[in-house]
């Protein structure tokens, strides 16, 4: 067979993702916490862009569940005004109302000046900042906000006068540095001495110096440490409490019986050394906050109308307001002569133009998917868990009218704010399980709900096994095999029969 040379033509079709189409899936994934940083630092990089005034509103309104048309998918009219980010102020009234108090009770008057030179720092605050700018009467207000001592710090300042030697204090941070937030050292403390090359009696001896320190229990290398830490504090580490702080397993297991074998005292004694056990904290570092909590901001808000059906709008406080400064683009596109300048400002309003719009894309997008989600499981808004319907992606994006993949990822990291609660949108999304009559499948969320409340009503003179728990789900219309509802108790967190029988006979001891 010859071999040749020839042209051939064909025409394929491909999806090709182009950058703001990419963009625009980034940002539907993203939480309001993210999509505020990725904002800010496009705010911080295009010259075009800026935030909105206080008095605009967000482009998706409340709309009933029940009622809200479904918006366009895509959309090329231009974003109206109403994405306007809403400026940060500090007024007089906001800032009395963040500090609970007048501004005359922060700030000394001085015969009815505004705002007078204090003579000295609270006490207890951060070192006083001299003033900002060219104002020496401007005030920063980071000097009255008290900076929160760590763990870390802490230990380290009561390490400062518990040793003296340099050596041994070197030592002692090393092992403070190796303290998580619990109190409880981690490490081989072989390893502290192979690195620092010291004595492994010498570092036993700093650490026991370090357990010494406040709070009591710190520095412990695991829980029967910490507890016969606070114990000897107490002078009440004797060999029977020893024993018992040495066989927590058995304690774990409401193993009483075991326990008063061991420890060779009788039921009542056992009782009197658990109580005190109790009165014990498996947690000390936990009084020092290490890490800020956020709080959860919700993304959508769930109201009851006067008419009975179910109100849907955004939070307008999560969704960032940009708009595109076309006065500023009129005026730098006259003064720009060169090619690449032409180009960068092009560049600019193309960027600031997409993401605009993938903003506002985004927010109908939530909000649609939203109100499908209020209408599949209006049951639950009105009479609780127990009546959460079986939910997946498909059933939302095809009512809809969108893929998959787009309401997985609208719902991602998104909250809604109910009268029941806070709740991730992927909440509403569970598993079915069929019905022992042939009725309507139930939700998966909804049966773990009946099993956590039969179990809660379950006495110490009947606690119910878990193919008990089957019978009663079965004559209530669930059919659920064992291991599932094993699974879903293992997944609840809740012990097993036998181990909420040794329970409730101690608690009633």
């Amino acid at each position: 067979m010859a071999l040749s040379q020839r042209l051939e033509f064909r025409q394929t079709q491909a999806l090709v993702m182009t950058p703001q189409l990419m963009q625009a899936i980034k940002l539907l994934q993203l939480s309001s916490l993210d999509l505020a940083a990725y904002v800010e630092a496009e705010l911080e990089k295009n010259p075009l862009l800026e935030r909105g005034s206080d008095d605009e509103q967000p482009v998706a309104s409340a709309a009933p569940a029940a009622e809200t048309e479904p918006a366009a998918t895509e959309s090329d009219e231009a974003v109206p005004s109403d994405w306007s980010q809403q400026e940060l102020e500090t007024s007089r009234d906001s800032m009395e109302a963040h500090l609970g108090t007048d501004l005359e009770n922060v700030f000394p008057d001085d015969g009815g000046a505004k705002s007078a030179q204090p003579e000295a720092p609270p006490a207890g605050y951060a070192e006083w900042s001299g003033s900002r700018g060219n104002d020496e009467n401007a005030y920063n207000l980071e000097a009255f906000v008290s900076a929160e001592i760590t763990l870390a710090d802490y230990l380290a300042e009561q390490m400062a006068l518990a040793i003296s030697d340099p050596a041994s204090r070197m030592i002692g941070q090393y092992l403070i540095d190796m303290v998580d937030e619990a109190g409880y050292l981690t490490g081989d403390l072989d390893t502290v001495a192979e690195k620092l090359g010291a004595p492994r009696a010498h570092v036993e001896a700093v650490l026991a110096i370090l357990q010494t320190l406040d709070p009591l229990g710190v520095c412990a290398r695991n829980l029967s440490e910490c507890l016969a830490i606070q114990l000897r504090d107490r002078d009440r580490y004797d060999p029977a409490m020893q024993t018992l702080i040495e066989h927590l397993d058995l304690l774990a297991k409401r193993d009483f019986t075991a326990l008063r074998d061991r420890c060779g005292v009788n039921e009542e004694d056992l009782a009197d050394m658990i109580a005190e056990i109790r009165h014990l904290n498996p947690k000390p570092g936990l009084a020092f906050g290490s890490t800020m909590v956020q709080p959860i901001v919700p993304d959508v808000y769930v109201r009851e109308a006067a008419d009975g059906t179910w109100q849907v709008e955004l939070n307008g406080d999560t969704l960032p307001k940009v708009l595109i400064n076309q006065r500023y683009h009129a005026e730098v596109s006259k003064t720009a002569h060169s090619d690449s300048d032409k180009r960068y400002i092009a560049d600019c309003l193309q960027t600031a133009t997409w993401l605009v719009r993938a903003l506002d894309q985004r927010a109908k997008t939530i909000l649609k998917v939203s109100s499908e989600i209020v209408r599949q499981q209006d049951a639950f808004f009105a009479h609780g868990v127990q009546h959460l319907r079986p939910l997946n992606l498909k059933t939302v994006a095809d009512a809809i009218g969108m893929h998959e993949s787009t309401v997985s990822r609208v719902t991602a990291n998104k909250y809604m704010a109910t009268n029941r609660g806070i709740f991730e949108l992927k909440y509403f999304f569970t598993s079915s399980i069929a019905s022992a009559h042939g009725g309507e499948a139930h939700s998966a969320e909804a049966v773990r709900h009946r099993i956590r409340q039969l179990i809660a009503a379950e006495s110490a003179a009947e606690v119910l096994s878990d193919d008990t728990i089957v019978d009663k789900l079965r004559e209530a219309g669930i059919d659920i095999a064992r291991r599932t509802v094993a699974k879903y108790r293992e997944a609840m967190r809740i012990p097993s029969s036998v181990q909420r029988r040794r329970e409730k006979q101690a608690a009633a001891l």
